[in-house]
């Protein structure tokens, strides 16, 4: 049974089930930032997945960018899977901005100056609806 990592759950929130994924937004209020999640339980890396699964995570990253393409237009999509300190298997797509608060370094390991706004996931929410 899939148990998403308290450390994912702690740190984003949930968006929607997909085929594959569970689509989560990290609270940050700065630099829109979404997380595919595989549902299949003991994932640590992208070999763990069969071909087909492997397929089926390259398609929704895809529909993922083209989403943040569209609604916030990026400068650049960070697009990656790291498990250093998370090692459930999560990929992180990333909308950066040449004046975002780490351009052109890392965004890892840096904190929003904004926080959350309480109106961040309404917004997110609604983004998502009108555009997935």
């Amino acid at each position: 049974m899939f148990v998403l990592d308290k450390t994912l759950a702690r740190d984003s929130e949930f968006l929607a089930d997909l085929d594959l994924c569970q689509l989560r937004i990290i609270k940050d209020s700065e630099n829109p930032w979404l997380l595919l999640i595989p549902k299949i339980e003991d994932m640590v890396d992208w070999s763990d997945l069969d071909l087909q699964d492997q397929l089926r995570l390259t398609q929704e990253i895809d529909r993922c960018c083209k989403f943040l393409k569209s609604t916030v237009n990026p400068d650049k999509l960070n697009v990656a899977s790291l498990g250093n300190q998370v090692p459930q298997l999560h990929i992180h797509i990333i909308a950066r901005f040449k004046n975002d608060r780490a351009w052109p370094g890392p965004i890892w390991g840096t904190k929003a100056k904004t926080g959350v706004k309480e109106e961040f996931l309404e917004t997110w929410m609604k983004l998502f609806a009108d555009n997935f």
